[in-house]
C-alpha cells in the first residue's frame, strides 16, 4: 500500500522507520517530513494543519492510507477532511481530538465515564485561579486548557509560579497533585476494538533527578519491568473502554491513537492527560520494540477491522532513547547550529534542517533523540549513551540519568 505520513518531528521520524520496515508499504510519502525522514520516505511539501491541503495531497498521491502524527492537524480536522476524499487514515476526526485539544473537555469525559482521574477546576480569572490553589495546595498544577506542544503544564510549589503561569495562558485547568510513578501507555483503536501497545515511561523534565522546566519529553525508555502485571488490562477496564463508550454515545467515536497518560497512585492507576497521537519521544522506544508490521496494524485502524487483527508480536529486550537538544530549550531554543553523527543508525530526528550546502543543522529545541535496543535495559541504555557521544551540536544538552532509576532498581510504587 502507498502510505502518506503527515508532519515532521520525532515522533513522525520513529513511525517513518517503523512504516518503512513493513514488506506491505510499497511506498512511503512524507510531508513535510525532516532529512531523518527522508532518508525512508519520499518528501512533498505540504502545510499539515491544512485540512483541505493535505486531503488533496493523499488524492494527488494516490495514498491508501493517511498517518497523521502530530496533535495540531488533528484538531485542525485534517482527518475529516481526508476520510471525506474515501481514503483511509489513522487518526481521530477533529471532534474526538478534543480530548487532546481541550483539557476540560477531557475531564468532562472522563467525569461521565467514571475514569479515575485527579480532581479540578477550569478557570479563567486571577479569583478563580486563587480559589483552585487554595483547594489542591501545592504541588500545585496548572495547564494550559489548550494546545501548547507538550509544555502547557506547570507543577510547582512556588505559588507566585503557578499564578503567573495561569495568567499567561488565560484559560487553565488547575487539579490535584497525583503522586507516583508516570506512565504512557498507547493504544490503537477503530473506535471499538481497542489494542494497546507496551507501556513506557517518559522524563518531562529538563535536568537530571527531574528538577528544571518541564518540556515535551528528554527520553525514555521500555519495557517496565517495575509496573504492576495487572496495569495494562486494568487501565483498559477502567479508563480506556469506558472513555471510547463515551465518546460513541456523543456521536465522536474516538479513532486512531489514544495516548493515557498515567500516575501510579497509592490508589491505584489514575489518568494525568489523554492525548489524541502518538506520544513524543515514547513512540521511539515502544516502535522499536514492536515485530507486528506497523502499517498493517495502523490499516486496521483506520478501517475498522480492528477486531480481527492478530495478536501483537514484540521483540525481546529493552529500548531507551536519550533526546538531544538545542540551547536554551525549553526556553527560545538556539538555532542553525552544525550537526555532526546526526545521521547514525538509530538516531531520530526531530528538529533538524538540511543548510543550502548540505550540514545538518538544527531547527529546533529537541533536536535529535539517540534511540537504541539491547538484550536488557542497562544494556539498551548503554547502547543509547553511546550515540549520544557520538552526537556534536553545539551548546546542545541532554539528561545522563534516563532509565537509570529502572536499572538500579529505585522504582517503587
Amino acid at each position: 500500500m502507498r502510505v502518506l505520513l503527515i508532519g515532521s518531528g520525532g515522533r513522525e521520524h520513529a513511525l517513518a522507520v517503523g512504516l518503512a520496515a513493513d514488506p506491505s508499504v510499497e511506498q512511503l510519502i512524507a510531508a513535510p517530513g525532516n532529512p531523518g525522514i527522508a532518508a525512508v520516505a519520499e518528501l512533498r511539501d505540504v502545510s499539515a494543519a491544512d485540512p483541505a491541503a493535505v486531503a488533496a495531497l493523499a488524492v494527488e498521491t494516490a495514498a491508501d492510507l493517511v498517518v497523521i502524527g502530530p496533535e495540531a492537524p488533528l484538531v485542525a480536522g485534517v482527518a475529516d477532511a481526508v476520510r471525506a476524499k474515501g481514503i483511509a487514515c489513522f487518526g481521530p476526526s477533529g471532534a474526538a481530538a478534543q480530548l487532546e485539544g481541550s483539557k476540560t473537555f477531557a475531564k468532562d469525559v472522563m467525569a461521565a465515564a467514571g475514569v479515575p482521574t485527579g480532581r479540578s477546576f477550569t478557570c479563567t480569572t486571577d479569583t478563580e485561579v486563587a480559589a483552585a490553589l487554595a483547594e489542591f495546595g501545592p504541588p500545585y498544577v496548572v495547564k494550559n486548557d489548550g494546545l501548547a506542544a507538550g509544555k502547557g503544564v506547570v507543577v510547582t510549589d512556588d505559588r507566585a509560579a503557578a499564578e503567573a503561569h495561569a495568567r499567561e495562558c488565560g484559560r487553565v485547568v488547575i487539579e490535584e497533585y497525583l503522586d507516583g510513578p508516570e506512565v504512557s501507555l498507547f493504544v490503537v483503536t477503530d473506535g471499538t476494538a481497542a489494542v494497546p501497545l507496551m507501556p513506557a515511561q517518559d522524563f518531562k523534565r529538563a535536568l537530571d533527578d527531574d528538577e528544571g522546566p518541564n518540556t515535551g519529553g528528554m527520553g525514555a525508555y521500555a519495557p517496565l519491568s517495575w509496573a504492576p502485571a495487572d496495569l495494562v488490562p486494568r487501565v483498559m477496564a477502567e479508563t480506556v473502554l469506558p472513555t471510547l463508550e463515551e465518546m460513541r454515545s456523543r456521536g465522536t467515536p474516538f479513532a486512531g491513537l489514544l495516548y493515557v497518560g498515567l500516575a501510579l497512585t497509592s490508589k491505584g492507576p489514575k489518568v494525568i492527560e489523554f492525548n489524541a497521537r502518538f506520544g513524543d519521544p515514547e513512540t521511539q522506544v515502544v516502535l522499536a520494540l514492536l515485530a507486528t508490521p506497523l502499517g498493517e496494524l495502523l490499516h486496521a485502524a483506520a478501517t475498522s477491522t480492528l477486531a480481527d487483527f492478530p495478536p501483537l508480536r514484540w521483540h525481546e529486550g529493552a529500548a531507551v532513547t536519550v533526546v538531544v537538544a538545542s540551547h536554551n530549550y525549553p526556553g527560545t531554543p538556539r538555532t542553525g547550529d552544525v550537526i555532526t553523527g546526526g545521521e547514525q543508525p538509530g538516531v531520530i530526528h526531530a528538529g533538524t534542517a538540511r543548510r543550502a550546502d548540505g550540514a545538518l543543522v538544527s531547527a529546533g529545541g529537541r533536536v535529535l533523540s539517540a534511540t537504541a535496543t539491547g538484550a536488557d535495559l542497562a544494556a539498551a541504555r548503554a547502547a543509547a549513551y553511546a550515540l549520544v557521544e557520538g552526537i556534536s551540536l553545539e551548546g546542545s544538552h541532554h539528561r545522563t540519568d534516563i532509565a537509570l532509576g529502572a536499572v538500579e532498581g529505585r522504582i517503587t510504587l
